[in-house]
């Protein structure tokens, strides 16, 4: 592989996020198609699962997380994209895992993401102590987190 294809599929993936950003999603599939045809990353895969998800097709969102997985497993991204996607389907006990191994991605940035999506994950099962302290961790991480703090202050509002 030469250095050229991946500075190419590099550039392709940028524009294909930035058409992801202006919500233009069948051209961001078409570009992360692209860059993938280049040079698999996971961050590729990761963002076409992102794209997925926008598109209300999770499964295939989560299918493309797990690819990303396959090449580069100390990537947090997808983890903790699998663990929100399985949030949002009240599939709580399966998100968990995944979380945590977002937590504990050697390569993954913002940190705070993961625990945040613990804490939700946390109050969909109704265990308020756990997601006190996941919440409580995210703003530790990223005191500026809104999320964070609203769903703090909501846990707070609704215990006591």
């Amino acid at each position: 592989m030469s250095q050229e294809t991946l500075t190419r599929a590099w550039e392709v993936l940028q524009d294909a996020y930035q058409a992801q950003m202006e919500g233009d999603y069948e051209r961001a599939v078409e570009l992360y198609r692209s860059s993938l045809d280049l040079h698999p990353t996971a961050e590729a895969h990761t963002f076409l699962g992102w794209t997925y998800h926008f598109q209300g097709r999770i499964d295939e969102a989560i299918a493309e997380c797990r690819r990303a997985i396959d090449l580069d497993p100390e990537f947090g991204n997808p983890y903790n994209d699998i663990g929100a996607y399985l949030i949002e389907l009240n599939r709580f006990d399966e998100a968990i895992p995944w979380l945590e191994r977002a937590v504990e991605a050697q390569r993954y940035e913002p940190r705070h993401f993961p625990h945040y999506n613990l804490g939700r994950a946390y109050l969909g099962k109704e265990m308020y102590g756990r997601a006190r302290r996941c919440f409580e961790e995210a703003l530790q991480i990223e005191p500026r987190y809104s999320l964070a703090r609203q769903a703090l202050e909501s846990l707070q509002r609704m215990v006591n």
